[in-house]
């Protein structure tokens, strides 16, 4: 939602009830800062999400009711899901394979926040383009969460496309195989999603074409 607002676009069907909160490396605090204490002092009561067994340390914060915005702390990894130990905030965060990719060179944005606008970094937006698409095969099981990701996907993509199509090619060739191998059989399934985009088309042919075979 922040890049969609960088870029003047309005799409009420790609917001989500959650916020990720990347920690690419150890970060270089004075002293440590405790993370669930530090979210409880914005005055929103704040609560940890168990983790998974539930002797697993919590990788999330969450605010009461079904749609209570959720807080994620991620970070790379190579096994999706593994906890990842943050002791300078005294917390831990889940492992998000080729995310080191996602955050390579983050751009400053704004977040919109009723009558705030709130500094913040961004991974570049044809990164999370492309990241979103491999998120999307890594969604077994729920095809619903799968569908999403390929439409917040597809949503900034035909915004970004507008204004700078040679970054998304870029960025898919920037990626690593093993994950565009992931993306590429997607590829007849993001054409017809795509359908009546024609730019946005092109490049999904352009990087994507004569890839509808097993993925790795």
């Amino acid at each position: 939602m922040a890049w969609l607002n960088e870029l003047g676009v309005i799409a009420i069907s790609a917001r989500t009830l959650d916020i990720d909160l990347a920690r690419r490396q150890q970060l270089k605090l004075a002293a440590t800062l405790s993370f669930l204490p530090t979210m409880q002092a914005t005055g929103l009561p704040f609560v940890p999400v168990p983790g998974l067994p539930s002797s697993a340390p919590s990788t999330s914060v969450k605010l009461p009711g079904i749609q209570g915005l959720r807080v994620d702390v991620l970070a790379p990894g190579e096994q999706l899901g593994a906890i990842v130990r943050i002791p300078e905030l005294q917390w831990a965060a889940q492992a998000v394979p080729y995310y080191d990719y996602l955050l390579e060179a983050p751009e400053p944005g704004a977040m919109l926040a009723g009558g705030h606008c709130i500094p913040v970094r961004l991974p570049q937006a044809a990164r999370l383009v492309w990241h979103k698409l491999y998120s999307s095969t890594q969604r077994h099981g729920f095809p619903e969460k799968a569908a999403k990701d390929q439409q917040q996907a597809l949503v900034l993509a035909a915004a970004l496309v507008e204004l700078d199509p040679a970054a998304l090619q870029d960025a898919f060739a920037a990626a690593p195989v093993s994950m565009t191998a992931w993306i590429k059989p997607l590829h007849t399934v993001l054409l017809r999603k795509a359908g009546g985009h024609e730019m946005l088309m092109e490049i999904l042919r352009e990087c994507l074409a004569g890839s509808d075979g097993a993925s790795a």
